[in-house]
Order: structure tokens, then C-alpha cells, then sequence
């Protein structure tokens, strides 16, 4: 049975138990604490709680998700960055809920239904079940053993388990949770039911939910890995095609482990990466950006160690929009930015790594005679001090874990304490001079700037609503600087921009100014903002209380100013250039008549 046929069978499964099916949400969660989404259950995770479902009380949903908690483990057979998450979902159960005619279920319904799924619809065999254990705050939860004993599961077969490996959530910081029930198929956990019950507040508390809900979690790859009957995740047809493509570029090792996991990490994070890139997201420092810069940047470096041809990434990404290209059409539809993100970081990055491998090279020796002993193995291990891969980091731009792969090679080991001492005093100091920069630029951020300053500073928030407006929501600040005479704005985007984007970016700003928005100002508590829909992209950390800045309708965001008081305050707005600042990111140089 093909992935596709899998997907839809688990779909048409519980659409025939009354499930409403909804399309996967976007990787980028409403949820301002996560970056990125992790799970099913999270695009439903207000219908737990107060607001009534728009889609009822039964819904089957397969989601694209993505997570880093498992990178380290990637290569292994089953774990992987992104994956499909199969899942049905029951919403507000009363404990009278008779689980018939879309009405709202809980435990004996959904470990009924997937014994069924498991056993009759996709022929597999359960090796074993998992429940909770109970605790000094969770009751022991026998209500699931007896069910899985009355399906015909041995009770040698249902396992008991902790909080660490039976009870789930929040997504966040705080949100429904619950125990839950796994199942095993030849030891490999494949699907997770989660019986929600509680409200997990910020500060670990747990309280009832008003009604109870269904969550289950079953990765697509790893119920396909079963179905096909293939020894891991990366045998079967979801990965097949892209493994026989990396393959065929001739690369060769005498060692075969780590060909298969260089193979496998680098399969595991192109896929990633087109799926992220797809969200609009472009690689760059800072959070979402700097996730797939590292993803993009490991699997380069992997595929130094299987000595790959540059520009190895384009191929693989083609082949991953190939296998992804009908069930998610944006993929296919973004293929042109996704491939020039990709191909822009990778030629970024092979230039790096050549300097920054030669240097490496050049300082190991000196290293090694300066480090002090800290391994009593046969093989000892020298540690090299934070500082000093702090350097390599600065200098290069190599992730913390691709300096600690190159010294292993050599026997050395990084301080990761010294190294993130080290990072963070450095990145304090960033911050100072930014900062400085800043008063300068902007006269005491915002005290004492002139009137022409505060003018062109409000023109970069209605020049940053219109570019996403007129290129897409990926559109991010990356920079920014202003004289008395000229705004400069640097924009996370792709391509050069057409004369036909600048003609309508420079049309919706100066509409805006001729409607005379008026701009407010309100101070709030950081997530509150994000909340809000107010944008952030300030490298900086923020403070507890920060400012929103609205104009009108049309934008907001977190800023320290300064600001003028109408859009009609502004006069015209005209783009002088638009230009390359680095690899996607673009410039506009703007002024006010």
C-alpha cells in the first residue's frame, strides 16, 4: 500500500464515523509560545477549552508538522524533523457522551476504533499497549486496560508507564493535557491517544477540564514503515525517491554507517526545509529563519562528508515537491522561491565552509597542544575552550554541533558551557553597540530625533505592511536605517523585485498616507502584543512591557519609535532603489517629498 493510499484510508476510516476531515494548518502555529507546529491536536487546541468547533464535535485531520526536540536523533530508523501526523480528534465530551451521530466520544471509542484501524484496516498485528501508571496527581487509569482487555489484548501485553511516557501536553505553555494509551507494533510506538482531562496552567498546575477530548497522534511515516513492511522510516516510498536521487551522485565511503546516516539526515532535513521554506520562511539568525538555516547548513555539511557536488540541494528538493505536490499544492506552487532560498544559503554556505574548514584546520594542531586532558578512555578526548569555537562560530558561521562533529573527528571535544558563556557575552555586547547605533541613528530612539527622522520611521511601518502585502506574509524586517533625508529598509524576500511589485508597494503606501491613518500607541505585555497580531522582528530580546505602534488598521507592530501622529503628516512616498543586501534579503532606499 502506497503513503497515499494510507493517508486516505485513515481519513476515509473516521470520516465514516462522522469526523468532519480539515485540511492540515500552516507550520506556523496562531500560538505565539511555539515557533513552529508540533502536533495535530494544536490548530483545534481552543475547542478543549471555551470555543464551540466550527467543524463539530468529530474531526480527522492529517498535519504537517515539524520539530527540532528529535534533530540529534535523526538517522536512526524512525525519528525525524518533519512528519505527517495523522490524527482524530473528539471535542467536549460530556460523561454522558454516547459517541453516535457526530456527537462527541472519549476512551472507549477511540481505543475501539483504533484497534479496528490497526488490526482490520491496515492487516497489522499490535505488539503491545502502554497506559498510564498513575501518580500522586493522576489516578492510575484502569478504564483503558480493561478496554484493550475486552478487545482481545492480553493483560501481559498492556504496559504501564509515567508521567515522562504516558501523559502529553500542553502544546505551549499552558493548555489541555491528559493520560494517554499507546500502541506498539514490533516495538516501535506508532500511535499515541491522548484521553484530555486537564488544563495545565503556566505555573505546572493541574486542574479539570468542563469537558472532556479526544487527541490521537499517529505518524504517517511510521504506520507506512509498518504497512510496507520496511525496517525504518527511510525505506519506504516517502523517502525512496530522494534516497535513490542523493544516490546516484556517486559518493562513496568505506565506512557504511556513516554513509547511511549522512544519507538519511540530509533526506530527513531537505524535506524540512522545502516545507519550511514553502511558509514563506527564508534562513537567516533569528528564530523560524535561523531553524532553517541550521537544518539547510547541516545537511550541507553532510554532504561534504559524502563528498556531494555543489548544488546537491536542488535535486533533492525537486524530488521532495514531486512527492509532495497533490496533497500539499503549495509546494509546488512556491517552487521557485523554495528552490532559490535553498540555492542561495547552500552557495553561502559552501563558501563558509571552505574558509572556515582551512582555518579550522590550521588552528586543531595548536589546539590539541594547549588542551587539557578530560577523558580516561583509550581515546582520550581534548577539550577546547569555548572561546575559542566561539570564534569559529563568529567568524564562520558554523552551528555549535558542526564545530563539535569536526573536532570529534580529531579527538577534541567542545566546552559547550565555555561556548555559550561565550556566545552569550558576546551577543551582549552585539546588543550594546546596536543599541548605540541606534540612539544615533534615531537620536535617543525616539527622545530626541527630528521631525523628519520620526516621518521617515513611521513611512518603514506602512513600506513593511505593504511588501507583505504585495509579496507575501515571508516578508520580515531585517534592518533598518534612517537619516534625515532617506529611510534604508532591509526585507527578507527571495528575488528581485518587479517593477510592477515596487510601482504597487509605493501605490498601497502612499493611499495609506493620503487616508490620514492615525497612529497609536499602547503598552502591553510582550506575548499579550504577539497576541494581538502585532509583528516582531527585533533581534534583541524583548522586555516584559514593550510599545505597539498601530496605523489604522493596516499595521502593527513592537517598536520604540518615534513616530508622528497621521499618515497624512508624511507627504509622498517614493522608492528611489530597490537592490541585494546578502542572500534573500533585499533593499529599498526610499524618501519622503
Amino acid at each position: 500500500m502506497e503513503f497515499s493510499q494510507i493517508r486516505k484510508a485513515f481519513l476515509e476510516f473516521f470520516e465514516k464515523r462522522g469526523h468532519k476531515v480539515v485540511p492540515s494548518s500552516s507550520l506556523l502555529p496562531t500560538d505565539p509560545s511555539v515557533l513552529f507546529t508540533t502536533a495535530g491536536m494544536q490548530q483545534f487546541k481552543e475547542y478543549y477549552l471555551e470555543r464551540e468547533s466550527p467543524y463539530g464535535n468529530r474531526v480527522v485531520s492529517c498535519q504537517k508538522c515539524f520539530r527540532t526536540s528529535d534533530i540529534d536523533e535523526v538517522g536512526d530508523s524512525s525519528h525525524l524533523t518533519f512528519l505527517e501526523m495523522l490524527g482524530n480528534f473528539s471535542f467536549a465530551a460530556s460523561a454522558e457522551a454516547s459517541g453516535e451521530g457526530g456527537e462527541s466520544y472519549f476512551k472507549e471509542e477511540a481505543i475501539s476504533w483504533a484497534y479496528e484501524f490497526m488490526t482490520k484496516e491496515m492487516s497489522l498485528e499490535i505488539d503491545y499497549v502502554s497506559v498510564f501508571a498513575g501518580d500522586k496527581n493522576v489516578p492510575e487509569d484502569k478504564e483503558s486496560q480493561k478496554i484493550w482487555i475486552n478487545l482481545g489484548i492480553p493483560k501481559e501485553k498492556i504496559k504501564k508507564f509515567g508521567r515522562e511516557d504516558n501523559f502529553w501536553g500542553p502544546t505551549g505553555e499552558e493548555g489541555p493535557c491528559g493520560p494517554t494509551s499507546e500502541v506498539y507494533i514490533k516495538g516501535v510506538e506508532v500511535w499515541n491517544l491522548v484521553f484530555n482531562e486537564y488544563f495545565m496552567s503556566k505555573d505546572k498546575k493541574l486542574t479539570f477540564l468542563k469537558k472532556k477530548g479526544i487527541d490521537t497522534g499517529m505518524g504517517l511515516e511510521r504506520l507506512a514503515m509498518m504497512v510496507q513492511k520496511k525496517n525504518n522510516v527511510f525505506e519506504t516510498d516517502l523517502f525512496e525517491p530522494i534516497l535513490r536521487e542523493l544516490r546516484s551522485m556517486n559518493h562513496e565511503l568505506k565506512d557504511k554507517g556513516l554513509i547511511e546516516k549522512s544519507e538519511r539526515i540530509i533526506a530527513d532535513h531537505i524535506k524540512s526545509s522545502v516545507f519550511l521554506a514553502s511558509e514563506g520562511i527564508m534562513p537567516s539568525n533569528v528564530e523560524r529563519g535561523y531553524v532553517l538555516r541550521r537544518i539547510l547548513r547541516r545537511a550541507i555539511r553532510y554532504g561534504k562528508v559524502l563528498d556531494l557536488p555543489k548544488n546537491f540541494l536542488i535535486p533533492l528538493a525537486k524530488k521532495v515537491i514531486e512527492i509532495y505536490q497533490e496533497n500539499y499544492p503549495v509546494v509546488k506552487s512556491k517552487e521557485t522561491d523554495i528552490l532559490t532560498a535553498i540555492q542561495n544559503e547552500e552557495e553561502k554556505f559552501e563558501k563558509t565552509l571552505e574558509r572556515g574548514l582551512k582555518e579550522l584546520n590550521k588552528m586543531i594542531e595548536g589546539w590539541k597542544g594547549e588542551a587539557s586532558r578530560i577523558s580516561e578512555s583509550t581515546k582520550p578526548f581534548d577539550r577546547i575552550r569555548g572561546e575559542s569555537a566561539f570564534y569559529i562560530y563568529e567568524t564562520y558561521g558554523f552551528p555549535l554541533e558542526l564545530i563539535q562533529e569536526e573536532f570529534t573527528r580529531h579527538l577534541l571535544l567542545v566546552d559547550e558551557k565555555e561556548f555559550k558563556d561565550a556566545f552569550d557575552k558576546a551577543h551582549k555586547a552585539h546588543q550594546e553597540i546596536s543599541r548605540a547605533g541606534a540612539e544615533k541613528k534615531f537620536g535617543g530612539v525616539g527622545e530626541n530625533a527630528s521631525y523628519e527622522q520620526a516621518k521617515l520611521h513611521t513611512a518603514t511601518h506602512l513600506l513593511h505592511q505593504a511588501l507583505r502585502e504585495v509579496l507575501g506574509s515571508h516578508v520580515g524586517q531585517m534592518g533598518s536605517d534612517i537619516n534625515p533625508q532617506r529611510l534604508r529598509f532591509d526585507f527578507s524576500h527571495p528575488a528581485k523585485m518587479t517593477a510592477e511589485e515596487i510601482r504597487k508597494t509605493e501605490d498601497l503606501v502612499n493611499q495609506k498616507i493620503k487616508e490620514n491613518l492615525e497612529i497609536k500607541k499602547e503598552e502591553m505585555d510582550y506575548q499579550k502584543a504577539l497576541g494581538s497580531g502585532a509583528l516582531a522582528f527585533f533581534k534583541e530580546k524583548y522586555p516584559e512591557k514593550v510599545n505597539v505602534y498601530s496605523i489604522g488598521t493596516f499595521s502593527k507592530e513592537i517598536c520604540a519609535g518615534p513616530h508622528v501622529n497621521r499618515t497624512s503628516e508624511l507627504g509622498r512616498f517614493k522608492i528611489v532603489k530597490e537592490e541585494s543586501s546578502g542572500a534573500g534579503v533585499r533593499r529599498i532606499r526610499a524618501t519622503l517629498e
